[in-house]
């Protein structure tokens, strides 16, 4: 018989030969570089099988076993397991909380508690962006433009971290809470590198009259492995990315109290219709895979691990003179204050793509502009993926140091104007030396998801 489509049988090499050879080049970037980007990490080969799975087919519009789509005995089952998995995987009660597991991603899954639980205009208060905050939970620039949806639809007043210590100042967040009222009190952040106190933040949400809610987006692994404390026993709702230092796949969750307030019901009309429209069956089977995955010894050593390389890398960059938001990390990532030295964030990060490193430019809490950082956020959980411990993190930081110093050897020799110091970057022989150093370095060790030898090029 004549196959209708027999382009749909090729291999990917055979049917798009640039876009395979794209992703070979991107297989040997990640093998070959330091990535330090605290909200990446390398996921297994179990979860990319999941992942590029029939699943991506099916269309699966509502809850399980209320769907509008039929054909869906499968998906609900699989989607079921992923809610079982993700209670189980944090030590929830399936009497006291829910799960939905819908969300495409952290974001999403913000805005819909947003739609679920609050009315347009209704108070928000979240983590400033500068002092270590998330666009989601609100954020204004210095002349008032609105960045993100949330501050589009909400009214959000930050709060932030004390300007000396760079910890969330909590006497201030009081008294500003008592003052702004909000209807919903949000902890969490992308940046702030200190354990969250959520008995302190549940006493100012109630003293307030305010619903709390924590995005543990970043920490999530670490709280399944119970080497951050569990937001689950004072909050009301709490969402999560699933990519970080969860390991799964780029997805997201939310977690809502079963009580007389009925979340349930909203937040899961909020996701679907109100949001999205069907679910990614492909990233749930995947989540269903790294959520059993999270509930093992092996996770639990990784996560310790984890913290393990974050600390050992903000005590040697401390110890080679460079200062560290709050002096020191308690969880996967480090904020890097690079304005002592003379170097801006955006600098340092372009010094690293450079020499392949991947880190970002960010914030640091006294920064007239988000948009000008001065320091680098520095992350733990993907080279820990790939096996490196302390002694190996100590090493990545002496990359960093020899990065900084050429990058401040450039401004001196060629000017601290961008234009003229890239100058004495691009084409530079001891970035090219430096870049020989940290790829042979980062080679040394495997990768999680696939191996060298299945690089084709």
């Amino acid at each position: 018989m004549e196959k209708v489509f027999p382009e749909a049988l090729q291999s990917l090499k055979s049917a798009d030969p640039l876009i395979y050879q794209l992703i070979q080049k991107e297989k040997l970037r990640q093998i070959r570089g330091i990535e330090l980007i605290a909200s990446e990490n390398f996921t297994s080969s179990p979860v990319m099988e999941a992942l590029g799975s029939c699943c991506t087919n099916k269309y699966s519009e509502g809850q399980p076993n209320a769907r509008y789509y039929g054909g869906n005995e499968n998906i609900d089952l699989i989607e079921m397991e992923c809610q079982d998995r993700a209670l189980k995987a944090y030590g929830l009660s399936e009497k006291e909380w829910g799960v939905n597991v819908q969300p495409y991603s952290g974001s999403p899954a913000n805005m819909a508690v947003y739609v679920a639980l609050l009315q347009p205009h209704d108070r928000i208060m979240g983590l400033d962006l500068p002092s270590g905050g998330h666009l989601t939970h609100g954020y204004y620039t210095a002349h008032g433009k609105k960045i993100s949806a949330t501050s589009i639809f909400f009214e959000s007043l930050p709060y932030k971290v004390n300007y000396e210590t760079g910890y969330i100042d909590y006497e201030k967040l009081e008294e500003k809470a008592m003052d702004f009222r909000p209807k919903m009190l949000i902890c969490g952040g992308s940046a702030y590198p200190r354990d969250w106190d959520y008995k302190r933040f549940r006493e100012i949400a109630d003293k307030c009259g305010a619903m709390l809610m924590m995005d543990m987006a970043h920490i999530s692994g670490l709280v399944a492995a119970k080497e951050q404390a569990s937001p689950f026993e004072y909050c009301d709702v709490v969402t999560t990315t699933t990519h970080k230092s969860l390991r799964g796949p780029r997805a997201g969750m939310i977690f809502f109290r079963r009580d007389e307030r009925a979340f349930e019901g909203k937040i899961n009309n909020a996701v679907f219709p109100s949001l999205q429209g069907g679910p990614h069956n492909h990233q749930i089977a995947a989540l269903c895979v790294a959520l059993k995955h999270a509930q093992t010894d092996e996770f639990k050593k990784y996560q310790v691990q984890t913290k393990k390389n974050a600390d050992a890398l903000a005590k040697k960059l401390i110890e080679l003179g460079y200062s560290m938001v709050t002096g020191g990390t308690e969880n996967h990532l480090v904020l890097w204050d690079l304005r002592p030295n003379g170097l801006t964030g955006s600098k340092m990060e372009y010094i690293c793509d450079s020499v392949h490193i991947t880190l970002n430019k960010n914030a640091v809490f006294g920064d007239a502009s988000a948009l000008t950082p001065g320091g680098c956020r520095i992350g733990a959980p993907a080279m820990t993926s790939r096996g490196l411990v302390e002694k190996d993190f100590e090493q990545i930081a002496v990359f960093l140091d020899e990065a900084a110093k050429i990058g401040l050897n450039a401004q001196e020799t060629h000017g601290k104007k961008l234009v003229d110091w890239k100058k004495g970057i691009d084409g530079s022989k001891e970035v090219a030396a430096l870049k020989g150093k940290v790829e042979a370095f980062a080679e040394a060790f495997d990768m999680p998801g696939f191996t060298r030898d299945s690089v084709d090029m």
